[in-house]
C-alpha cells in the first residue's frame, strides 16, 4: 500500500510538472498577412530600402522626337537631404528645413521621387486612402489586371485630392497606371512601367509611355547605394 501511494505521489508530481510548463511556454507568434499595398512594395524590392544611403536619379520627358530636359537628382534619404542639378542651377537642401527658397525644388522632388518610387509610396503615404482590389480591363495593353486606386486627402500636400488607378499583374508588379488629378472621373493621363531593371535589389521602372509611344517620362543615370556598400 506505501508503494501504491508513493507512486501515485511520482506521477502527480510528473503531471504538475507538465503543466507548469504548459503553462510558462511562450506564445506561438503569428505571422500577419502583408496588405495588398505591401505586397506591392515588397515585389519591387522594400525589404532592400531600410539599407539605402543614396538614390540617384535623372527624371525627363520625351516628347516625339525631342528629348526633355533632365532634373538630376541626389537624395540621402536618411539624413532627407536632396541634391538637384539641372542646366541652369545646383540647389542642395535638407527637406525638414524646407521653407519658400527651397519650395519650387522640392515639390519637384516630390513629383519625381513619386514616379521613381511609387510602389514603395503605397506603403509610405499612410494618409492616402487605398480602395479594395478589383480585376479591371488595363488602359493602354486592354488587358485584364489587378487594380488598386490610391487616392490623397483633399488638404494637404503639394498635390491634394489626386488619385491614381494602379494596375498590376499577379506577381504584384506595377504593369500601368492612370492619374486623375482631383480625382476626376476621366483620366488626365495614362502610362505603361516599361524596362523593370534590378538597382541592388530595388526593381524601377525606367519608360512610362503613353498610348502610341510618342511620349515617354524615363529615368537615366538610376543608381542605388546600400550602406554595407563601399
Amino acid at each position: 500500500m506505501k508503494s501504491f501511494y508513493i507512486s501515485m505521489v511520482c506521477l502527480c508530481f510528473l503531471w504538475s510538472c507538465k503543466s507548469d510548463k504548459k503553462q510558462t511556454a511562450e506564445p506561438v507568434q503569428v505571422k500577419q498577412e502583408l496588405t495588398t499595398a505591401q505586397k506591392i512594395a515588397h515585389a519591387h524590392g522594400f525589404e532592400h530600402w531600410p539599407k539605402v544611403s543614396k538614390v540617384q536619379f535623372t527624371f525627363q520627358v520625351d516628347k516625339d522626337t525631342v528629348k526633355g530636359k533632365g532634373r538630376a537628382w541626389t537624395w540621402y534619404p536618411k539624413e532627407n537631404r536632396v541634391i538637384l542639378k539641372t542646366a541652369q542651377d545646383t540647389v542642395d537642401y535638407v527637406r525638414k528645413e524646407v521653407d519658400s527658397t527651397y519650395r519650387a525644388a522640392d515639390q519637384a522632388f516630390i513629383n519625381d521621387k513619386f514616379w521613381l518610387l511609387i510602389p514603395f509610396q503605397l506603403v509610405w503615404d499612410t494618409t492616402a486612402e487605398l480602395s479594395e482590389v478589383k480585376t479591371a480591363t488595363a488602359p493602354i495593353s486592354k488587358t485584364q489586371l489587378n487594380k488598386i486606386t490610391l487616392t490623397y486627402p483633399e488638404v494637404g500636400g503639394y498635390t491634394p485630392g489626386d488619385a491614381y488607378d494602379i494596375y498590376y499583374n499577379d506577381d504584384y508588379i506595377i504593369k500601368e497606371w492612370t492619374f486623375r488629378k482631383g480625382n476626376s472621373k476621366e483620366p488626365t493621363l495614362s502610362t505603361t512601367f516599361e524596362t523593370l531593371q534590378d538597382y541592388e535589389g530595388i526593381k524601377i521602372a525606367k519608360n512610362h509611355k503613353q498610348e502610341g509611344g510618342l511620349w515617354n517620362l524615363n529615368f537615366t543615370d538610376v543608381s542605388i547605394t546600400l550602406d554595407n556598400k563601399n
